[in-house]
């Protein structure tokens, strides 16, 4: 399996952009779907986005649509959310995930977790 590491969060005004990375270390990156999730604090874990292994199929939380954009290069093993148009409910702890998908009609179980980093947009 793979470790994952976040950076890039900080703070921002709203409008602004943030691109988050994640960096994997370890075997097997090219067999994981990749997904981005958020956390507030007395709210459950949101995901906001996924990618397939391949960078085929991708989805967005209707919250995040047309605003987020994520990416992964396997080369690199790295995955990335890139943020425009940040709004202040987009503050959260930001979280990549990974999971082996055996059917592309069911969705995985995200078992690969990265530590978080937090994002704060100022209105």
């Amino acid at each position: 399996q793979v470790q994952l590491v976040e950076s890039g969060g900080g703070l921002v005004q709203s409008g602004g952009s943030l691109r988050l990375s994640c960096v994997a270390s370890g075997r097997g990156f090219n067999m994981y779907t990749m997904a981005w999730f958020r956390q507030v604090p007395g709210k459950e874990r949101e995901q906001v986005a996924s990618l397939s292994r391949l960078s085929v199929t991708t989805w967005y939380a209707d919250s995040v649509k047309g605003r987020f954009t994520i990416s992964r290069d396997n080369a690199k093993n790295a995955v990335y959310l890139q943020m425009n148009s940040l709004k202040p409910e987009d503050t959260a702890v930001y979280y990549c995930a990974g999971g082996l998908q055996f059917r592309a009609t069911v969705t995985p179980e995200y078992d690969i977790w990265g530590q978080g980093t937090q994002v704060t947009v100022s209105s």
